[in-house]
């Protein structure tokens, strides 16, 4: 199954509704992990963005999926960049 790299941009104007919102976004990460949906996620550390790896049938399928993240529900998210991603060394390669 392919593997996605998924960087969200965020901005300050979105910070403290991220953070009173952030347990039921990495609630619901948390359970795509559980699926073997979601491989590794985490913010970037100046606070503008965040890294997602899944792996998803095709790029429609995952767009939908991002749809479901408390987040993007309620528009937290900036702007989504989805793009197929090959490893070929390291932890995520086959």
């Amino acid at each position: 199954m392919p593997i996605f790299a998924v960087h969200y941009t965020y901005t300050e104007a979105t910070a403290a509704d991220r953070a009173t919102n952030r347990p039921e976004h990495r609630g619901w990460l948390n359970a795509l992990v559980d699926a073997g949906t979601v491989l590794t996620s985490g913010p970037y550390p100046d606070g503008t963005g965040a890294l997602l790896i899944f792996r998803a049938e095709d790029a429609p399928s995952l767009t939908t999926l991002l749809a479901e993240d408390p987040f993007a529900k309620l528009g937290l998210i900036e702007a989504v960049r989805v793009v197929e991603w090959l490893p070929v060394m390291g932890a995520f390669a086959e």
